[in-house]
């Protein structure tokens, strides 16, 4: 960065301090803090309740429902599900563009899995109850403080809970959102809220790309069609040969074959085999290169298996049978927060004020939509701390929350602004 680069974002950042340090020191921000502080138990009643409706990838109607009528009953406006399953609430403001805060409301669960939700003291067990409980909690915590106090800010404010987060959902709630200009165009900053803690600033986003490569051939008999092509051979090449593609640390990329399935028994040549991968960087570019090697080593393993096919003498009757499938699985783009970014400068403002220390940090959450996009957008937890993700073993403590949601209500105002 220039000399008069950092110049700027100095200035920028001390401007924000100033404007962090004033807001604080208002009478209903403070009333909003004392709010907070005296609601954790209203606040763990929503995150168990939450937890306890299903909310598997694409199922998530029952868990929106609930959304919507705790977001009528905390008085948001225009409050709506949209046609892929978003939840939408509004507080009015002066301006036109919108500071948005949302939360996914979708777990990594199947359907059926046992939700044996419970709280323990101050903590709270079960699936998704962190992630995202903790989210959507603290999203209904700031719309209560806002509603408790009637602060009014100048820039509306969009609150969202949105579907297809997790694994094959690919961000299918969020790119909805990107997708409609009226919010493209108008939502200015996004804060998106993603499980516990308070201790990261997701500014870069981690792309990803994941594929399901099935492979064909005729199959047969292991004796009587010996030399018919084998699916399950030209994954194994395929397999090897990208397994020692080179890759960068820095923009740091990483691939993994996460899952092979294919074959009957023993003593049949499949007829199929599939694999799944999964690419992922910081750089487009580098996320193609990768797609591009994959392809070329399933290329050159059905060359190589069909040689050996007319090797062993099963050219005239197998030719023309062997084929392969690429089916694109999950596509999340990469991209960056500019680090002169008023959200970012926001955001590291309010940990000052608070005295709380955060790293910015590389993930994959909903933040990817609009920071691919160019808009300014970081992800941030929703306080207290959790573990045991994505397992039936997750949990959350709920100590500690009050320094989360402070940082959140913080930087949400700061952001849409408010005068004395």
């Amino acid at each position: 960065m220039a000399i008069s680069d950092r110049a700027a974002v100095s200035e920028i950042a001390h401007l924000v301090q100033q404007d962090v340090l004033r807001l604080s020191a208002l009478p209903t921000v403070r009333s909003a803090f004392a709010w907070l502080r005296a609601q954790e138990a209203q606040f763990a009643h929503w995150q168990l309740e939450m937890a306890r409706i299903a909310a598997p990838p694409f199922g998530e109607a029952a868990r929106a429902d609930w959304l919507r009528e705790r977001f009528k009953e905390l008085e948001l406006e225009e409050v709506r599900i949209d046609d892929v399953g978003n939840v939408f609430g509004t507080r009015r403001g002066l301006g036109r563009r919108f500071v948005s805060i949302s939360a996914h409301i979708d777990t990594v669960f199947p359907a059926g899995t046992p939700l044996n939700i419970r709280q323990q003291g101050s903590r709270l067990y079960g699936p998704g109850v962190s992630d995202n409980g903790a989210g959507v909690a603290a999203m209904l915590a700031v719309a209560g403080a806002l509603r408790a106090v009637k602060l009014t800010h100048q820039l509306p404010i969009v609150f969202i809970g949105n579907v297809g987060e997790e694994g094959e959902g690919d961000l299918r709630g969020m790119r909805h959102i990107f997708s409609n200009p009226k919010w493209r165009d108008q939502i200015q900053h996004s804060l998106v809220l993603d499980g516990a803690g308070s201790d990261t600033i997701v500014a870069e986003a981690l792309g990803s790309r994941r594929f399901e490569v099935i492979v064909r051939g005729p199959g047969g008999h292991s004796w009587s069609d010996f030399g018919a092509p084998n699916p399950i051979v030209v994954l194994s090449r395929a397999i090897h040969a990208f397994s020692q593609t080179q890759v960068p640390t820095t923009p740091k990329t990483t691939f993994n074959i996460g899952v092979i399935r294919g074959g009957t028994s023993v003593n049949s040549i499949p007829e199929s085999a599939s694999m799944r991968i999964d690419i992922r960087s910081t750089s487009m570019s580098e996320m193609e290169r990768l797609e591009m090697v994959m392809r070329h080593a399933l290329d050159r393993a059905v060359e190589e298996e069909s040689r050996a096919m007319h090797a062993r003498g099963a050219g005239q009757k197998r030719s023309g049978v062997l084929s392969y499938e690429v089916v694109v699985i999950g596509n999340r783009p990469a991209g960056e927060l500019d680090s002169k970014a008023r959200i970012l400068q926001v955001i590291r403002a309010v940990d000052t004020h608070l005295g709380n220390a955060a790293q910015v940090q590389r993930a994959s959450t909903d933040a990817n939509i609009p920071l691919s996009l160019g808009r300014e957008a970081v992800a941030i937890g929703g306080g207290g701390a959790g573990g045991g993700a994505h397992t039936l073993q997750e949990w959350f403590d709920c100590s500690g929350r009050e320094l989360g949601l402070k940082r959140i209500l913080l930087t949400l105002l700061t952001l849409a602004g408010v005068s004395a």
